[in-house]
């Protein structure tokens, strides 16, 4: 890799001079390393000159380029390979104008364990490194839980933890329900389950057929063997398969399809994506990419946004693209190269294809028009907000704290955050509020606010928000302000929002530093305002809650030093469970494997305290 670094202005005509006429990845930075754009090109060279040539780039380009202090490079042999390091380095360094998906999360998928005499299937996300067989990846989680629902419903295959398996005594509820046979208390043998297991997999790639085989000769030996109730729920397991794939959108031969529309209109895009797996419809999703060039086609577009998707994702063998992508021939290649086999990028399609395309682009097309009207709405909201607070400019980033407990224990603050683009998910924090007096509001209002501005300022000062709402009245509002005004933060306009005697949303008093104000229910201040609070409440009761279920359910063991996760199993699954383990002496206690008689003294010690 070619590095050129200087605190000097840098200087793009020359450094683009010493390039290769060759495929590769260039990286700009600026003066704080920060990466500004990532970008690919057949000739280096060439394309790293046309920045800094006397051409008009347009003032989003001006801006970038007036901002690049370093440029890094990495040759490629060719245009597909510099394709998948580009979208690499965006994945990675996240440059502020390349276009971005805005999504990090990993795509759902369903996992069947392999291990064990019974296993278990559901729902999984994140790395495939754990043993097992995998299924997907899904568009959508609601996409994964109503195939596994069609699942546990057919076959009966375990879904509990292990934990949990090994300590059964009786079957659960999924047993009553007839969503498991009960592995656990052995009311199924494990010929009989591996069976299941067999059918299970072939309907999760698409051999229903097979299945129905399957089960179909399973019912006739039933029969024959006048096992008459085990007969009728086979057959009912077949005519639910047949019913299945009766309501299923079926491709027409095509067994791994995506369908992909693009929406760009000023700088905003919508992008509509449909799953074919397996012949069926497993999902669609709509994305909305930002920092989309405005002066850029819609067909550059469209390939920047493919490259992204399919970075961390094996593409299916058929991408029906609308509009077609720029260099889809060189994306063509990429794709197949992480794929290992031929992958076909195309827009024009007939018969049904075509009539799924123009489904993808009227949903396209329809989300960016409704993603529009709520920025529209949301602008507006903004303008009159900051007309209400004598603001200089509408808030561009708004932070809004709310604490929830009960009877003051195991409090949890919560902290939302609101932007021109509305609600960010991602940005949300809990604070688990400890050493305090028990349901005292401020103190726990003030040890959030410590917390999360002092890591603010430690880590990314140019996060701090235009405005911070306190759901609270004079007392909350007066002691933020003081906290801001402790760590240099006193410029930042903070409002309380007090509810009133009635506590009728829209009705509240907001509290600022030297005056208050009732807006009223229908100003748009105070709607934006409700929304953002109800949020925040949202949030901070879904911690508290997850907080008390966490102690609720938390083990005596977890408490004892020395005693980890891998020790905690081997005494719960010796003993049958905690009342088997407090049952126990100290000379019981360290027969089991990695217990010695010190720490069996002390696990009897403190279970009896």
């Amino acid at each position: 890799m070619a590095n050129k670094r200087s605190k000097k202005t840098f200087d793009g005509r020359e450094f683009a001079r010493t390039l290769a006429e060759s495929p590769g990845v260039y990286l700009m930075r600026d003066a704080e390393g920060k990466a500004l754009y990532v970008g690919k090109a057949r000739n280096l060279r060439k394309r790293v000159s046309s920045y800094f040539d006397r051409r008009d780039k347009g003032p989003r380009i001006g801006l970038m380029i007036s901002k690049i202090a370093s440029m890094e490079v990495s040759l490629t042999r060719t245009e597909a390979e510099a394709l998948l390091l580009e979208n690499e380095w965006i994945k990675s360094l996240a440059p502020r104008y390349n276009i971005n998906l805005r999504d990090d999360k990993s795509y759902p998928w369903i996992r069947l364990t392999t291990h064990q005499e019974f296993p278990r299937i559901g729902f999984y996300r994140g790395g495939r490194s754990r043993p097992g067989e995998y299924f997907g990846p899904f568009s959508s989680a609601g996409a994964v839980r109503e195939t596994l629902n069609q699942v546990y419903r057919l076959f009966g295959i375990r879904q509990c933890t292990d934990s949990v398996f090994a300590n059964r005594s009786r079957p659960c509820l999924q047993y009553q329900i007839k969503r498991c046979s009960a592995p656990c208390v052995g009311y199924i043998d494990a010929d009989d389950y591996a069976r299941d297991v067999a059918a299970a997999r072939a309907f999760l790639k698409g051999e229903n057929d097979t299945v129905i085989e399957h089960l179909g000769e399973r019912m006739r030996v039933a029969s024959e063997a006048l096992d008459f109730e085990t007969a009728a729920l086979l057959r009912d397991r077949i005519q639910a398969i047949r019913n299945i794939q009766g309501s299923q959108f079926v491709t027409d031969g095509a067994e791994e399809l995506d369908v992909i529309a693009l929406a760009v209109e000023g700088g905003a895009a919508a992008a509509q994506v449909v799953e074919f797996r397996a012949g069926r419809n497993v999902g669609g999703r709509t994305f909305f990419p930002s920092n989309v060039d405005p002066d850029a086609p819609a067909s550059r577009v469209m390939a920047q946004f493919l490259g992204q998707y399919y970075a961390e994702r094996l593409p299916p063998a058929e991408i029906i693209a609308s509009p077609v992508p720029e260099d889809a021939e060189v994306l063509e290649q990429a794709l197949a190269e992480r794929r290992g086999r031929r992958i076909r990028v195309s827009g024009k399609v007939r018969g049904q294809r075509r009539q799924w395309r123009e489904m993808a682009e009227t949903n396209a097309r329809d989300a960016l028009r409704r993603r529009r009207d709520e920025r529209d709405q949301i602008g507006k909201e903004l303008a009159s907000l900051a007309e209400l607070l004598k603001l200089e400019a509408p808030p561009q980033r708004i932070e809004c704290f709310d604490i929830s407990h009960i009877s003051g224990t195991e409090t949890v603050a919560s902290c939302v955050v609101h932007t021109a683009a509305g609600m960010q998910r991602k940005l949300y924090r809990h604070f688990n509020i400890e050493n305090i007096e028990p349901g005292d509001d401020y103190a726990a209002m003030q040890q959030a606010l410590e917390r999360r501005y002092r890591r603010v300022l430690s880590e990314d000062p140019d996060s701090l928000p235009d405005l911070v709402l306190i759901d609270g009245g004079r007392g909350q509002s007066d002691r933020a302000r003081t906290v801001l005004a402790e760590l240099g933060l006193d410029q930042l306009p903070v409002v309380g929002i007090a509810k009133g005697p009635a506590r009728r949303a829209g009705h509240e008093t907001w509290v600022m530093d030297r005056r208050e104000a009732m807006p009223g229910p229908n100003h748009p201040a105070s709607l934006l305002a409700q929304r953002i609070r109800d949020e925040a409440h949202r949030f901070a009761v879904h911690g508290h809650r997850r907080r008390r279920q966490n102690k609720a359910t938390e083990s005596p063991l977890e408490k004892i030093p020395g005693v980890g996760p891998r020790r905690r199993q081997r005494l719960l699954n010796h003993f049958g469970g905690l009342k088997g383990v407090r049952a126990a002496g100290v000379e019981e206690l360290s027969r089991v494997d990695g217990i010695n008689t010190q720490l069996a003294e002390a696990i009897y010690q403190h279970l009896r305290k």
